[in-house]
């Protein structure tokens, strides 16, 4: 049986609108600072502990800062969609790398993480010098998500009709501390803001995977396209839920962000 490494004690990070973020800092001191960025419903520990990357990536040297995202895991839950802006997101994630006095580091993340530090990467070039993001989508991929139907569900139980609205909201009923009504507004409040596509991407090293059965192949392998430097790995059989306890990717990840810099 190969352990987890010891969970260090949180730490909180006050973001610049005052909302408490959690982070976890795990590895070498000294190592090259990896900062994780969850995906929606997830949280720094579910996403990057449990699934063996912490492990992996402080093995080969790295030191890794996960991060609770807003509205997940010790993070604060405000309900207000205004909270959860694409600017806010971000802000998070710089708030953070100020707090722990990280003149550069690199970015991780999946899904929800991986489009916050798409626009984290392309607005701070100088702070992140590479990224590697999983099950990246191109454009607003719950803009389809029915709010109405999803607020129903928390305040009488009925069942959602809507396939992909069902689908987000029982994966995030199944993680225990979750806030369903602060997971809708984040929802809400990324709708019309800043969106990955093809026509503004980071210039940094960048590696994309995605799963071979995810929808958004072929979104995160046109981002890869259009990106100046950037690697495109497609994970054999894996699907969006399940894409980040692959082996493959995480030792091209670990081969990615150790490369030399």
């Amino acid at each position: 049986m190969t352990l987890r490494p010891p969970t260090p004690a949180p730490s909180a990070v006050i973001s610049r609108d005052g909302t408490k973020i959690t982070t976890f800092d795990f590895g070498d001191p000294d190592g090259a600072v990896v900062l994780a960025v969850h995906g929606f419903a997830s949280s720094a520990l579910a996403n990057w502990s449990v699934t063996g990357w912490i492990r992996d990536l402080t093995r080969a040297g790295l030191r890794v800062i996960a991060i609770d995202q807003r509205g997940h895991g010790g993070s604060d839950k405000p309900h207000d969609p205004s909270n959860y802006t694409m600017d806010h997101l971000v802000d998070d994630v710089l708030a953070v790398a100020d707090t722990y006095m990280l003149d550069t580091a690199s970015l991780l993340g999946y899904s929800l993480g991986a489009r916050v530090s798409w626009r984290a990467a392309i607005e701070h070039p100088h702070r992140f010098d590479r990224a590697v993001l999983g099950g990246m989508p191109a454009g607003d991929p719950l803009s389809r998500f029915r709010l109405e139907e999803a607020r129903e569900h928390i305040r009488s139980g009925v069942a959602i009709d809507d396939k992909l609205t069902a689908t987000f909201v029982a994966m995030a009923e199944t993680l225990p501390g979750n806030d369903l009504e602060a997971l809708v507004s984040l929802v809400e409040g990324l709708r019309g803001g800043p969106q990955a596509w093809i026509t503004d991407t980071p210039t940094q090293p960048l590696l994309l995977a995605t799963g071979g059965e995810d929808p958004l192949l072929d979104d995160s392998r046109r981002l890869a396209e259009a990106a100046p430097d950037a690697e495109f790995l497609e994970i054999a059989g894996r699907s969006h839920f399940n894409a980040t306890t692959a082996k493959e990717f995480r030792e091209a990840a670990t081969r990615f962000l150790t490369a030399p810099r």
